[in-house]
């Protein structure tokens, strides 16, 4: 939702491979379906990935990078505010993890 998915959008009407990295597959599923649907784009993919987790933006990168043969703009979207303190399984606290860790993550691990 939001910019993300108007970010999006725009990729995928300049015909480009677009990955829509989300939490939910519900969720993500429906916004793959509706840009295909409202650009003619085939090339929208959903992948999962939730960056409060280190684990999974390992996954996730190591997947991108078996998957894809090259990554041209990526863009860190991910951001939530508001929640309770809480610490994730890997002793960090959520928000920070999800808005700054894993997005750092992510980025260095796609670089290569």
């Amino acid at each position: 939702a939001g910019i993300g998915k108007c970010v999006a959008l725009d990729l995928a009407r300049r015909n480009a491979r677009t990955i829509l990295a989300c939490r939910s597959r519900e969720r993500g599923q429906a916004a793959v379906e509706e840009i295909r649907a409202a650009t003619g784009n085939p090339a929208v993919l959903l992948r999962l990935v939730d960056t409060s987790s280190l684990a999974s933006v390992r996954a996730f990168a190591q997947a991108v990078l078996q998957e894809e043969k090259r990554l041209d703009v990526l863009v860190n979207n991910a951001g939530l505010t508001g929640l309770p303190f809480t610490i994730t399984p890997e002793g960090l606290e959520k928000t920070f993890t999800t808005n700054y860790l894993g997005p750092f993550l992510l980025t260095n691990l796609l670089l290569g």
